[in-house]
């Protein structure tokens, strides 16, 4: 039989008079944290938007369309009270020492539930299972409601399971069994120092919370990131490109040129010794090459889509050739800045143009119908409150709204844990070097930034051959080089199905690959590591769920598979090239000054 709550187990009072002292504390920083609060949104004012996401208004409508089916919300409530009673059932069953299958259970790969007495704990398991229920109820009810356009029902989808995930048992102190137990025995210590952790990240914030999710003072870009040795051989207002020192006598003729997202810094490439993509890609005999993206300011708000194609990829083409003589390139572009290959590869068509023999596809889209939800930002009332507020702001996106929106995908893992582990248990944000360079943001120009919404996300112009960049309507249809595309299984950014679609696009021969996990540890699983899967199949059939069908599953990482492709199209071996060796001479040394700025 479990036990309930006792007085004499792990949940009581270690030392009655310690735990006041710290209750004590706590009241002091509480009454800090309120009066900081309030000067900051006194300084700051109301300017902008007080519903900058129109969550309002997409609210009032969909409940006026649930509103039209009563019926509908009385045999919702009447399943939600069906379910209460079957939990009291087992609850009463499982107190009477009966043994009982639980009426919900979290998912598997829900982290929330994790502490042994969410199960074997009475109490905790009737508001984990309770909580469950609920929140189960909701989504189902939301998604039932009919007559509701696409755009709406999936915003109101999205934002009931963000609401959600905030309620959950696991997010508050005395429903918490692993929180209340560190409270009880620490005498509150851990609360103490779990409200200075949260004055800290406001005081980053300068006023809005700013979580660390990482040791921010441990780790620093060219201490201990981004450390394979190279050199900075060409820069202009919008990039820096890298060229890798060689690890082999003889590399293949044609140069290998990454396009990483803007985004985030390049040295997502170029972690750590254990991880590094670069390092790997020159051990297997490329000459690697990697733009590293300006974080640009108010001077670079004017800049375009196109102008990082010209600045971007052409002038990184043009360095390259200088670089190594070599004019075909075999290349390869990450997220956005696969998007942006994409479109370039469209205008080269269209020109003429065949310096690039190759392109790979990280993570990346072309055709935007299928974006997963991301979509949820992008409707017409939120796009012109984020142009708004990015002129306000000096003509750019703070990396930090960036930010918060990606987390907010998956708020379990990237907020909540973090809520949890930081302030109410006290504890200080582990040391890891991808949840750094996650924290490490860049800003957003606003005409680039703006076009890559409306033209992508919004009307997805450039699947449809309707995308007009520097006076040429795009046409992937007129793309013939081979083409990899890599999807992960579990990418929230990327969707896999968004991913495939790219396939039936591009007219050349095209290699399309599932890797395990999501948009970053999908891609950055060095074979060294023996994690994950991934899934290949030499057809590509019209839906990808038959791909999936006729595929082969592989144990651990995709490189070794995507290697032996690109080396067929990378020609024969030719002796090293050195960095400052030809026409490019050495500016400074990796990973240089556009990477290191905040």
């Amino acid at each position: 039989m479990s036990e309930p709550l006792k007085s004499n187990n792990a949940y009581s009072i270690a030392d009655p008079t310690e735990f006041s002292r710290n209750m004590m504390k706590v009241a002091g920083q509480s009454q800090r944290l309120i009066t900081d609060f309030l000067k900051n949104q006194a300084k700051s004012g109301s300017n902008g938007p007080t519903d900058p996401l129109g969550l309002g208004q997409t609210f009032v409508d969909f409940l006026g369309h649930a509103m039209r089916n009563p019926g509908h919300l009385v045999e919702a409530n009447f399943k939600l009270w069906q379910s209460y009673m079957n939990l009291w059932h087992h609850t009463t069953q499982r107190m009477l020492g009966q043994q009982t299958d639980p009426v919900i259970e979290p998912s598997s790969s829900d982290k929330r539930f994790k502490d042994k007495d969410w199960s074997e704990n009475q109490i905790f398991d009737f508001i984990k299972q309770s909580y469950l229920l609920t929140a189960r109820w909701m989504q189902e009810t939301v998604a039932d409601v009919k007559g509701v356009d696409d755009h709406t029902r999936k915003k109101v989808e999205f934002y009931t399971k963000q609401f959600a995930d905030a309620l959950s048992p696991s997010n508050f102190l005395f429903t918490n069994p692993e929180v209340l137990r560190t409270t009880l025995q620490s005498n509150g210590e851990n609360l103490v120092k779990g409200l200075n952790n949260l004055l800290i990240d406001l005081e980053r914030g300068k006023g809005q919370l700013a979580i660390r999710q990482t040791d921010m003072e441990y780790f620093e870009v060219g201490r201990n990131l981004a450390l394979t040795p190279a050199k900075i051989v060409y820069q202009n207002e919008l990039m820096q490109l890298i060229q890798y020192m060689p690890t082999t006598e003889e590399q293949y003729e044609k140069p290998l040129l990454i396009f990483p997202p803007w985004i985030n810094k390049y040295y997502i490439l170029d972690l750590g010794e254990k991880n590094s993509f670069v390092k790997w890609a020159t051990s297997r005999g490329y000459t690697v090459f990697v733009v590293s993206w300006v974080n640009p300011d108010a001077k670079l708000a004017q800049k375009t889509f196109e102008d990082y194609m010209r600045q971007g990829i052409f002038e990184a083409l043009d360095a390259v050739e200088k670089a190594t003589g070599v004019k075909e390139i075999n290349t390869i572009g990450y997220c956005i800045g696969g998007t942006l290959l994409s479109a370039t590869l469209a205008y080269m068509a269209a020109k003429g143009d065949k310096r690039i023999s190759s392109a790979t596809f990280f993570a990346a889209q072309a055709d935007f119908s299928e974006a997963g939800d991301l979509q949820v930002f992008i409707d017409d009332d939120q796009l012109k409150n984020m142009e708004d507020q990015m002129t306000a702001a000096g003509g750019y996106l703070d990396g930090a709204k960036m930010a918060t929106t990606f987390n907010m995908l998956r708020s379990n893992d990237l907020i909540w844990s973090f809520v949890i582990n930081n302030y109410l248990l006290g504890r200080d944000p582990m040391r890891f070097d991808l949840l750094y360079w996650n924290a490490d943001t860049t800003r957003m120009p606003i005409h680039m930034h703006m076009f890559y919404l409306r033209e992508f996300y919004r009307e997805n112009n450039l699947a449809k051959g309707k995308l007009m960049m520097a006076g040429e309507k795009l046409d992937l249809g007129k793309v013939k080089i081979p083409i990899f595309l890599q999807s992960s299984k579990e990418d929230h950014i990327a969707p896999y199905k968004s991913v495939y679609k790219s396939s039936k696009l591009f007219k050349g021969p095209v290699t399309f690959m599932m890797a395990g996990s999501g948009h970053i540890a999908g891609v950055i699983n060095h074979p060294d590591a023996k994690k994950y899967q991934h899934w290949i199949n030499d057809k590509v059939p019209e839906r990808v769920e038959e791909w999936i069908a006729t595929s082969t599953e592989h144990p651990g990482s995709w490189w070794p598979y995507w290697d032996k492709w690109l080396a067929k199209l990378s020609g024969e071996k030719v002796l090293s090239r050195t960095p400052g060796d030809r026409k490019l001479k050495v500016i400074e040394d990796a990973p240089g000054t556009y990477a290191k700025m905040k």
